[in-house]
């Protein structure tokens, strides 16, 4: 029988004002890493069985 999840602790002080800067900071993604993930992205939905 699987494991009750514990409820996420909240973060407060130092580490919810990094979290929160790390959130709103957006990062460059080069096309070539986009072009990487969309093939990954196909290849497993084409063999995804759902």
């Amino acid at each position: 029988m699987a494991r009750e999840i514990k409820e996420t602790p909240v973060l407060t002080g130092k580490d919810a004002v990094r979290f929160m800067k790390r959130m709103n900071e957006t990062r460059v993604v080069s096309k070539e890493e986009i072009e990487r993930v969309k093939k990954n992205y196909e290849y497993i939905i084409s063999i995804a069985k759902f």
